[in-house]
C-alpha cells in the first residue's frame, strides 16, 4: 500500500503547479498549494501539518534554496523535494547537501514525482519513529528509573553520574538477576553516545568456534560456510557502546583480540587483510569473580584490568532489603496497568514475606514474581496465602523494621485491618478464635472479612 501524507506545493507558475497537485491528489495525498516562498513560510507558521514540501528551485523572492533554509530550521523532519531546470541540476544537487531530502528536473514526470514523495513520507514517518524511540529510551533509562534509597544504591547512582559522561571502561559486577544490563542501558543513554547504538553481546550465549567472527566480523571464503562478508559487533557498534555480558566466558585466544582492540581500537575481520578503525566503548558485566578466573589462568591479568577502568558493583537484593517495599510498589503498579488490574493491592503481611524472602534471583526474581501474584489473583487483595509457600515464611524481626521505616503511613483502618488478618492467620483460620483473640463479635469479623474480599469458610 502506497505511504499518502499532506504536501505542500510551491510553484510560482500555475499550469506546472495545477499538473503537479492533481498528479498527487490522484493517489490520495492531501495538497496545499501555494505560488511563493513567502506563502508558504505563512502557512507553515500558520500552523499547517505537511509531511512533504515540495518547491521549485528558481522563483522570484523567496527561491527554493531560501525555503528550504526556513522548512528546516521550523522542522528538521520535514521532507523538502526541489524542482529543477535542466541548467539548475547543480544548484539542486548542492541543496541536498543543505538538508533536501531529493529534487526532480523539469519537465516534471508526474509518476516519479509521486515515488520520490512517497519515499520522503517513509523518510519521515521513519524519522519520528526513531525520535519517539529515543524520547522513551530516554525516560526508561534515566538514572531516577533505577530503584534504590538503600546507602549502597545511593553510592551506586553518585558513580554513575560520574561515570556516565565519559568514555572509560567500565566493568559492572553482581549476581545474575541484580540489573547489569539496566546498569549498561543507563550509563549508554546517559552519555554523549546516547544518539549512537547499544549493543549488547551476551558472551556466554555464543559458541566458542563462532565468537571471533561475531565479535569481529569475517571476509567470504575465510572458513567453511563463509558465502559472504560479515560485519561484526564492533563494527556495528561503531561510535556506540558495546556491552560485553558474561565477558568472564570468553575464550582466551580471543581475549588476546580483545584486548588490542581496546588498547589499539583497531582489528582485522577473520581472513581479512584491511585494518579497520572504530571508535567503541566498552561496558563489561560479570556474576562470576574475574580475579579468582585470573589466579586460575583463565582470564587474562591485563585484559582484566584494562576492562575495570571504573568498577561498579550491583548488590544482591538481600543485602538491600530496604528497597524491597519500593521494587515491590513499583513492579505491582506496572503489572496492574499492563493487566488492567487497577483495584489490585497487596497486603502488609504479604510485604513482611516479601521483604524477609532469600531472593537469589535478585531483582528479576522479585519483577517475575509480582507479574505472577498480579496475573492469578482472585481477589482485590493479594495475601500470603497467594504468594508460592516458599515465599510464605514468617519474616524475621528485621523485615518489620524495614516496612515500619520505609512503608507508606498507614490509617487506622490499614492498622486494623493488619491486625484482624494477622490473627487469622496465626488461628490457622479459625475464625471464632480469632475473633475471641481480637475481642469482637464473630459477626463483626465476618462482616470485616467480607469487606476485605477474603474468601468465606
Amino acid at each position: 500500500m502506497n505511504a499518502t501524507g499532506r504536501i505542500l506545493l510551491v510553484e510560482d507558475h500555475a499550469p506546472s503547479r495545477e499538473i503537479m497537485k492533481k498528479a498527487l491528489e490522484k493517489v490520495g495525498h492531501t495538497v496545499v498549494d501555494v505560488g511563493s516562498g513567502r506563502e508558504a513560510v505563512e502557512q507553515l507558521s500558520g500552523g499547517l501539518e505537511a509531511d512533504v514540501v515540495v518547491t521549485d528551485l528558481m522563483m522570484p523572492g523567496m527561491d527554493g534554496m531560501e525555503l528550504l533554509k526556513a522548512v528546516k530550521a521550523m522542522d528538521s523532519t520535514l521532507g523538502v523535494i526541489l524542482v529543477t531546470g535542466h541548467g539548475t541540476v547543480e544548484s539542486a544537487v548542492e541543496a541536498m547537501k543543505g538538508g533536501a531530502d531529493d529534487y526532480v528536473q523539469k519537465p516534471v514526470n508526474t509518476v516519479e514525482l509521486r515515488r520520490r514523495v512517497e519515499v520522503a513520507i517513509q523518510r519521515r514517518s521513519l524519522m519520528r519513529e526513531v525520535a519517539e524511540l529515543r524520547v522513551r529510551l530516554d525516560e526508561k533509562y534515566r538514572f531516577g528509573n533505577i530503584l534504590g534509597k538503600s546507602k549502597a544504591m545511593q553510592q551506586l547512582f553518585e558513580q554513575l553520574q560520574l561515570v556516565a559522561p565519559t568514555r572509560s571502561s567500565v566493568l559492572i559486577t553482581g549476581e545474575s538477576g541484580t540489573g547489569k544490563e539496566l546498569i549498561a542501558n543507563a550509563i549508554h543513554q546517559n552519555s554523549p553516545r546516547h544518539n549512537e547504538r547499544f549493543l549488547p553481546v551476551n558472551c556466554a550465549a555464543i559458541p566458542a568456534d563462532i565468537l571471533e567472527s561475531e565479535m569481529f566480523g569475517h571476509e567470504k571464503g575465510s572458513f567453511t560456510g563463509a558465502i559472504g562478508r560479515k560485519i561484526g559487533k564492533f563494527e556495528l557498534a561503531d561510535r556506540g557502546t558495546l556491552f560485553l555480558d558474561e565477558v568472564g566466558e570468553i575464550p582466551p585466544d580471543i581475549q588476546v583480540k580483545l584486548l588490542r582492540v581496546l588498547e589499539e581500537l583497531t582489528f582485522m575481520r577473520v581472513g581479512g587483510g584491511e585494518t579497520i578503525r572504530v571508535d567503541v566503548r566498552i561496558l563489561a558485566a560479570t556474576n562470576a569473580s574475574l580475579e579468582q578466573r585470573v589466579s586460575e589462568g583463565k582470564f587474562r591479568s591485563d585484559l582484566y584490568y584494562r576492562l575495570k577502568v571504573v568498577t561498579l558493583h550491583i548488590p544482591p537484593v538481600r543485602e538491600r532489603r530496604e528497597d524491597i517495599p519500593l521494587l515491590v510498589d513499583h513492579f505491582l503498579a506496572h503489572f496492574k496497568k499492563e493487566n488492567a488490574r487497577d483495584n489490585l493491592t497487596l497486603s502488609p503481611a504479604a510485604m513482611r514475606c516479601l521483604i524477609a524472602a532469600r531472593w537469589e534471583g535478585n531483582v528479576r526474581e522479585l519483577r517475575n514474581l509480582m507479574e505472577s501474584l498480579v496475573v492469578m489473583a482472585t481477589r482485590p487483595v493479594i495475601d500470603v496465602w497467594d504468594l508460592p509457600e516458599e515465599y510464605r515464611q514468617l519474616p524475621p524481626e528485621a523485615a518489620e523494621e524495614v516496612l515500619v521505616t520505609t512503608g507508606p503511613v498507614r490509617t487506622m483502618e490499614q492498622i486494623e485491618r493488619e491486625a484482624i488478618l494477622r490473627t487469622l492467620q496465626e488461628t490457622g483460620g479459625n475464625r471464632t478464635k480469632a475473633a475471641e483473640v481480637l475481642g469482637i463479635g464473630l459477626r463483626t469479623l465476618q462482616r470485616k472479612l467480607k469487606d476485605y474480599g477474603e474468601p468465606g469458610e
